[in-house]
Protein backbone atom coordinates (compact mmCIF):
# COMPACT_ATOMS: atom_id res chain seq x y z
CA UNK A 1 0.00 0.00 0.00
CA UNK A 2 1.32 3.09 -0.78
CA UNK A 3 1.92 6.27 1.78
CA UNK A 4 1.27 9.96 1.51
CA UNK A 5 4.65 10.37 2.45
CA UNK A 6 6.01 8.11 -0.16
CA UNK A 7 4.59 10.11 -3.26
CA UNK A 8 7.27 11.38 -5.49
CA UNK A 9 7.54 12.84 -8.92
CA UNK A 10 8.07 10.56 -11.79
CA UNK A 11 11.87 11.56 -12.82
CA UNK A 12 12.18 14.34 -15.17
CA UNK A 13 8.98 15.80 -14.76
CA UNK A 14 10.52 18.50 -12.92
CA UNK A 15 13.28 20.81 -14.71
CA UNK A 16 15.15 23.09 -12.39
CA UNK A 17 15.69 26.63 -14.22
CA UNK A 18 18.78 27.62 -15.44
CA UNK A 19 20.16 30.80 -13.25
CA UNK A 20 21.98 32.99 -15.63
CA UNK A 21 25.10 35.77 -14.76
CA UNK A 22 25.44 33.83 -11.87
CA UNK A 23 29.52 33.90 -11.97
CA UNK A 24 31.81 31.91 -14.73
CA UNK A 25 31.84 28.72 -12.81
CA UNK A 26 27.98 28.37 -13.85
CA UNK A 27 28.77 28.13 -17.50
CA UNK A 28 25.95 31.31 -17.99
CA UNK A 29 28.12 33.84 -16.12
CA UNK A 30 29.15 37.21 -17.35
CA UNK A 31 26.85 37.73 -20.69
CA UNK A 32 24.01 35.20 -19.49
CA UNK A 33 23.95 33.62 -23.52
CA UNK A 34 23.07 37.20 -24.62
CA UNK A 35 26.47 37.19 -27.02
CA UNK A 36 27.94 40.15 -26.76
CA UNK A 37 26.97 44.14 -26.94
CA UNK A 38 24.55 45.20 -29.41
CA UNK A 39 20.49 46.01 -28.88
CA UNK A 40 20.09 42.08 -28.45
CA UNK A 41 22.53 41.61 -25.41
CA UNK A 42 20.46 44.83 -23.33
CA UNK A 43 16.85 44.24 -21.84
CA UNK A 44 13.68 46.17 -23.13
CA UNK A 45 14.44 45.09 -27.18
CA UNK A 46 11.26 44.21 -29.11
CA UNK A 47 12.67 44.22 -32.87
CA UNK A 48 10.11 41.56 -34.56
CA UNK A 49 9.25 42.34 -37.87
CA UNK A 50 11.88 45.05 -38.03
CA UNK A 51 14.07 44.67 -41.03
CA UNK A 52 16.67 47.71 -40.54
CA UNK A 53 14.84 50.21 -42.28
CA UNK A 54 13.57 48.32 -45.21
CA UNK A 55 9.82 48.59 -45.87
CA UNK A 56 8.90 45.20 -44.02
CA UNK A 57 7.03 41.91 -45.45
CA UNK A 58 3.83 43.07 -43.99
CA UNK A 59 4.02 46.70 -45.08
CA UNK A 60 5.14 45.34 -48.83
CA UNK A 61 2.06 42.77 -49.18
CA UNK A 62 -1.74 44.13 -50.35
CA UNK A 63 -4.30 43.80 -47.68
CA UNK A 64 -7.13 41.61 -48.70
CA UNK A 65 -10.61 41.30 -47.61
CA UNK A 66 -12.91 42.88 -44.91
CA UNK A 67 -15.13 42.08 -42.02
CA UNK A 68 -19.00 42.02 -42.23
CA UNK A 69 -19.99 43.85 -39.43
CA UNK A 70 -23.78 43.55 -40.11
CA UNK A 71 -22.88 38.99 -40.17
CA UNK A 72 -25.62 37.42 -38.09
CA UNK A 73 -23.69 34.69 -36.47
CA UNK A 74 -26.18 31.70 -35.51
CA UNK A 75 -25.94 28.75 -32.95
CA UNK A 76 -26.29 26.29 -35.32
CA UNK A 77 -28.29 22.98 -34.34
CA UNK A 78 -28.52 19.53 -36.76
CA UNK A 79 -31.12 17.27 -36.71
CA UNK A 80 -29.32 14.07 -35.87
CA UNK A 81 -28.50 15.95 -32.54
CA UNK A 82 -31.72 16.60 -32.11
CA UNK A 83 -32.98 13.24 -32.48
CA UNK A 84 -30.35 11.93 -30.49
CA UNK A 85 -31.21 14.56 -27.28
CA UNK A 86 -34.67 12.96 -27.86
CA UNK A 87 -34.02 9.46 -27.63
CA UNK A 88 -31.79 10.47 -24.02
CA UNK A 89 -34.76 12.02 -22.82
CA UNK A 90 -33.12 15.65 -22.74
CA UNK A 91 -36.19 17.13 -25.16
CA UNK A 92 -39.78 16.49 -25.17
CA UNK A 93 -40.94 16.13 -28.19
CA UNK A 94 -44.10 16.38 -27.53
CA UNK A 95 -43.99 20.46 -26.24
CA UNK A 96 -42.71 22.70 -28.62
CA UNK A 97 -39.43 23.46 -28.78
CA UNK A 98 -38.06 26.79 -28.57
CA UNK A 99 -34.68 28.24 -27.61
CA UNK A 100 -34.97 27.43 -23.68
CA UNK A 101 -35.37 24.08 -24.67
CA UNK A 102 -32.24 23.71 -26.21
CA UNK A 103 -30.43 25.47 -24.19
CA UNK A 104 -31.86 23.14 -21.11
CA UNK A 105 -30.81 20.31 -22.84
CA UNK A 106 -27.37 21.64 -23.59
CA UNK A 107 -27.60 21.90 -27.35
CA UNK A 108 -26.95 25.05 -27.80
CA UNK A 109 -24.60 26.95 -25.92
CA UNK A 110 -25.34 30.74 -26.19
CA UNK A 111 -28.17 32.17 -28.70
CA UNK A 112 -26.02 34.71 -30.28
CA UNK A 113 -27.86 35.64 -33.00
CA UNK A 114 -30.29 33.16 -33.16
CA UNK A 115 -30.56 29.22 -33.79
CA UNK A 116 -30.70 27.98 -36.71
CA UNK A 117 -31.54 24.32 -38.18
CA UNK A 118 -29.59 22.63 -40.37
CA UNK A 119 -30.72 18.80 -42.02
CA UNK A 120 -27.19 16.82 -41.11
CA UNK A 121 -28.90 13.22 -39.70
CA UNK A 122 -31.16 11.79 -39.33
CA UNK A 123 -34.75 12.96 -37.36
CA UNK A 124 -37.94 10.45 -36.74
CA UNK A 125 -39.65 12.41 -33.80
CA UNK A 126 -42.35 14.56 -35.15
CA UNK A 127 -41.61 18.18 -33.50
CA UNK A 128 -42.56 21.12 -33.30
CA UNK A 129 -39.62 23.46 -33.32
CA UNK A 130 -39.09 27.72 -33.38
CA UNK A 131 -35.71 28.82 -34.71
CA UNK A 132 -34.55 31.98 -36.22
CA UNK A 133 -33.70 30.21 -39.36
CA UNK A 134 -33.44 26.87 -41.06
CA UNK A 135 -32.15 25.48 -44.37
CA UNK A 136 -34.79 24.08 -47.12
CA UNK A 137 -33.73 20.69 -46.41
CA UNK A 138 -34.26 20.92 -42.92
CA UNK A 139 -37.71 22.15 -43.38
CA UNK A 140 -37.83 19.34 -45.55
CA UNK A 141 -37.25 16.70 -42.97
CA UNK A 142 -39.08 18.02 -40.21
CA UNK A 143 -42.33 18.12 -42.32
CA UNK A 144 -41.25 14.65 -43.90
CA UNK A 145 -41.66 13.46 -40.37
CA UNK A 146 -44.94 15.15 -39.66
CA UNK A 147 -43.60 18.20 -37.50
CA UNK A 148 -43.75 21.82 -38.17
CA UNK A 149 -40.66 24.15 -38.20
CA UNK A 150 -41.70 28.10 -37.17
CA UNK A 151 -38.96 30.67 -38.38
CA UNK A 152 -38.79 33.62 -35.91
CA UNK A 153 -37.71 36.80 -37.40
CA UNK A 154 -33.78 37.28 -36.35
CA UNK A 155 -32.79 39.41 -33.34
CA UNK A 156 -31.48 42.40 -34.63
CA UNK A 157 -34.17 43.16 -36.95
CA UNK A 158 -37.03 42.31 -34.58
CA UNK A 159 -35.02 45.56 -32.94
CA UNK A 160 -35.46 47.36 -35.67
CA UNK A 161 -39.06 46.81 -36.05
CA UNK A 162 -39.90 47.64 -32.77
CA UNK A 163 -38.09 51.01 -33.17
CA UNK A 164 -39.43 52.27 -36.77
Amino acid sequence: MMKLNELKDAPGARKVRTRVGRGPGSGKGKTAGRGVKGQKSRSGVAINGFEGGQMPIYMRLPKRGFTNIFKKNFAVVNLGRLQTAIDNKKLDAKKAINAEALIAAGLVGKVKDGIRLLAKGELKAKINIEVTGASAGAIAAVEKAGGKVVVLAPKAAAKEDSAA
